[in-house]
């Protein structure tokens, strides 16, 4: 089944898509409820909404993220292409740890969009898109094994993780990071697409399915979701080890090979894959789970952390610690 979130007025509307026509779900604004409900929940809305909702044409749509403001967003590193291309740059061999550990950071739920438009980092020059497919956990749990946290997947969207690239990388000198080049924008959508849709595509550790990208009509990105090294399974089963993972919970796959600027730029012809500028339009897309259509805005201007002049200056008001003490 196939769920969308749209606007309607001041507030939004849940919908499953049926050929070029949304029926409406009765009720819920979000998509989370339903998730929160259970899988049997969840469908039986879908299927009351496809034999009596009310109809709006799609093409009228523009789909918001599915969840307005998930509980949490990880993102994960599973792609081996990309990451060896980006260890190559610096001179680096793979790190045999990569092939025993399914990293991932903790993204800005605040942040998560729909379709529509995109702002530049504060502070960035260089705005990267990055080309992934995310999973949505529908039940939780804590230390999960690889067969329960394959189960506990509700549905799939197309994600696309904005990156200032160069506010990113000053940042992660200092051993913290991403940080602010990755939390003012990260795309979800255009639609929530639960696992039976695309089960017949099931291939390797993903599906076969194709993962593409366009910078303003002209292709980019071209990617197979099957030539993921670790599965979602494996990833969600990480992220609960020790931990805990709950319904709504974004899981990001990190970039496919070739699903970003930085990669295609530093591995091809650098002139004919700039960083995004606004006014560019972005459409990430993979088969089955739509195109999230995305068009960079401006940026917000940077508010100064100080007044000039004022950097490494003590306050003589400030009490001043003298025993030593760290924390």
């Amino acid at each position: 089944m196939k769920f969308v979130r749209y606007a309607d007025g001041p507030s939004s509307r849940v919908g499953v898509v049926d050929g070029d026509l949304v029926r409406v779900v009765d009720g819920p604004t979000d998509l989370l409820p339903l998730i929160e409900a259970g899988e049997d929940e969840l469908l039986a809305a879908g299927r009351t909404a496809l034999r009596r909702g009310a109809t709006v044409p799609l093409p009228d749509l523009v789909p918001l993220s599915p969840i307005a403001t998930p509980p949490t967003v990880r993102d994960f590193y599973a792609f081996e292409q990309h990451v060896r291309a980006g260890r190559a740059w610096r001179g680096l061999e793979m790190d045999p740890d990569w092939y025993e550990l399914p990293v991932f950071y903790f993204s800005n739920p605040y942040a998560v969009t729909g379709c529509g438009p995109v702002p530049m980092t504060p502070g960035a020059e260089r705005l990267d898109f990055e080309l992934e497919v995310a999973a949505v956990v529908g039940h939780g749990g804590r230390d999960l094994t690889v067969r329960e946290a394959e189960r506990a997947v509700a549905g799939y969207c197309v994600l696309n993780d904005w990156s200032g690239r160069d506010v990113q990388q000053r940042e992660m000198k200092l051993s913290l990071g991403p940080v602010k080049g990755k939390d003012t924008a990260t795309s979800l959508g255009p639609y929530f697409v639960t696992p039976d849709e695309i089960a017949d595509f099931r291939e390797g550790n993903g599906y076969r399915l194709e993962m593409t990208c366009t910078v303003n009509g002209v292709p980019y990105s071209r990617a197979l979701w099957s030539d993921i090294h670790w599965s979602f399974g494996e990833m969600i089963a990480y992220a609960s080890r020790g931990a805990e993972v709950r319904p709504g919970d974004v899981i990001g796959s990190g970039t496919c090979g070739t699903g970003c600027v930085l990669e295609l730029s530093r591995t091809y012809d650098s002139a004919a894959f700039p960083w995004l500028q606004p006014g560019d339009e972005v459409v990430a897309a993979i088969e089955g789970l739509g195109q999230l259509r995305n068009t960079v805005v401006e940026a917000a201007p940077v508010i100064p952390l100080r007044t000039p002049g004022a950097a490494g200056q003590e306050d003589e008001r400030r009490p001043r610690f003298t025993d030593g003490a760290a924390c």
